[in-house]
């Protein structure tokens, strides 16, 4: 009995841990998102000068703070009449900078196959 208990207990924290993967990815699912972890690699910013840096509307960009921060990803801060964002955990860049090195990877690749393709042709 105690060992089918500990059994079921840790297949929940394992459904759940399931769970908090797919809301963190769903960071992953939106360019605006991704340039706002890019942006923010570096240092903290306000909302006011993000939106600025990234030439988005305000209303449109807090949007996509508060979903970022209700995930853990964001952390902020008052500063006087501003709020300051920043990384929770710069680890999350690890996963950015790999899916982007593979997706410039695969775009070589493709770009690379195009040209073949078209050297191919131009021969016939």
């Amino acid at each position: 009995m105690y060992y089918r208990t500990m059994k079921r207990e840790r297949e929940d924290i394992e459904q759940e841990l399931y769970q908090l993967h797919a809301d963190m990815c769903k960071v992953f699912s939106h360019p605006t998102r991704l340039q706002v972890l890019n942006v923010l690699r570096e240092q903290e910013m306000t909302v006011s000068a993000l939106a600025e840096q990234l030439g988005i509307p305000i209303g449109n960009l807090s949007q996509h703070l508060n979903m970022m921060k209700q995930r853990r990803v964001l952390v902020s801060r008052k500063d006087g009449n501003s709020v300051c964002y920043r990384l929770a955990n710069p680890k999350m860049l690890r996963a950015f900078d790999l899916i982007r090195e593979t997706l410039h990877e695969q775009m070589r690749r493709e770009n690379l196959l195009v040209r073949h393709m078209y050297r191919a042709r131009a021969q016939l």
